[in-house]
Order: structure tokens, then sequence, then C-alpha cells
């Protein structure tokens, strides 16, 4: 009997080779040391990194950590599909390709399988997931704008403290005129300054008038009384 021959091993590719082990070594600073994007919680650890299509700080979901990496974008009620290669590594101006997705939403999941079709099923899963969301979220926000929203308007503070302010004096300063003019008639009345014949006869009758109908409704309240 002839020995089987073994079969031939496809050769690895040593550009993947090298953005795996780049990825790990890049995963393991950012893991035990520091990372700006990093956000620790009670709970878990978050992520700050516009790109991470989860929002959780590991290794599958880091955009940093992973050469080959696609997630969603929301700019002004637009959907973009961005995608990162370890073929475009060697420029971080062209790293990310983005993609526009149509308003359909059926439209732009086609779009998504057909960019993702031979991506791994993660990636491809939390894109449609993060489409959805954010699909749902883009509805809400345009119902809530065609309905009536209340008006606000501003309160100015200081205005109104200013002018209570300036009330407040410009009415002790006609309680003040009031109580003068009344002390000057009242003396007049009187005959304290003598033969004065320069003083405002108008405002003088006028006070001996209100004086004499406020005591005629005096007597009459008395005489009904009685």
């Amino acid at each position: 009997h002839a020995t089987p021959q073994p079969r031939p091993r496809r050769a690895a590719n040593p550009a993947s080779l090298g953005a795996m082990i780049t990825d790990d070594v890049v995963w393991q600073v950012i893991n035990y040391n520091h990372c700006a994007f990093k956000a620790k919680t009670l709970t878990q650890t978050m992520c700050r990194n516009q790109y991470n299509i989860t929002g959780l700080c590991n290794k599958s979901s880091c955009p940093l950590a992973n050469s080959q990496y696609a997630t969603i974008l929301e700019e002004e009620g637009n959907l973009f599909l961005c995608m990162k290669t370890a073929e475009r590594a060697h420029s971080p101006k062209n790293l990310w390709e983005r993609i526009k997705l149509p308003k359909s939403y059926m439209a732009a999941l086609e779009l998504v399988d057909k960019n993702l079709e031979f991506w791994p099923k993660f990636i491809v899963h939390k894109c449609k997931q993060r489409l959805t969301k954010i699909t749902q979220y883009i509805i809400r926000m345009r119902r809530i704008r065609l309905k009536a929203q209340p008006k606000l308007e501003r309160i100015h503070s200081k205005r109104e403290k200013r002018d209570a302010r300036r009330e407040v004096k410009a009415e002790r300063a006609a309680n003040l005129d009031k109580s003068i003019e009344k002390e000057l008639l009242e003396r007049l009345r009187a005959g304290t300054y003598g033969d004065i014949y320069n003083f405002p006869s108008k405002e003088y009758a006028k006070v001996l008038d209100s004086e004499e109908q406020e005591e005629e409704e005096d007597e009459e309240e008395e005489e009904e009384e009685e």
C-alpha cells in the first residue's frame, strides 16, 4: 500500500500575521496601561472612542486594537459605514473608508451585508444592531420636531431685579413728594407763613375741597348710624 501524502498547507499571509501580532501588542498596552479613551465605572469599563461599536472596553470592540474593524456613525441625520483594514494602516489619513448609507433601512442593511460579506460575524452583527438603534432614534427625533414644542424664553433676572429696585425707589420718592405737599398745604391753611400770595392756589383749593368732601361723608355716616 502506498503511504498517503500529507496535504500541502496554505502559506499564511504575512500581512495578516503581522496585523494580528500588532493588535495583540496594542491591546496589551491599552488594557494593562493607560488609554485616553478608557472610562472606568463601578460595574464595567467603558470606551469614549467615537468609532467603538459597542461602547465597551474589550479586545473585540476596541477600534485601536483591531486592524480590521467597521462601525456605523451618524452625522446630522446621515448614516455612514466606516471600515478600517490593515492594508491602509500605513496611511492614517485614509485609514477609515466612509460609505454613505441610504435613508431606507432595508437598503442600508443590504449595503452593510454587501460590504461586510467576508468580515467576522461579530462585527457584522454589531454593525446591524447599531444601524437599527441609530435609525430608531433618528425617527424619534423627527417625530419630536413635528410636535408642537413650548417656546422657552430667557428670564433676565438681573434686569428684573434692577427694575424692581427702581420701582421701589420711585414709589418712595412719590410718597415723599405727597407727604411734603400735604404738609405744606396744611401749613398754608393754618397760616404758618403769614401773608404769602405766591403759593399754588389750585392745589390748595383742591385739598380743601377733598377735606370738605371727607367731612360730609363722615357726617352722613354718623346720621345713618343714629
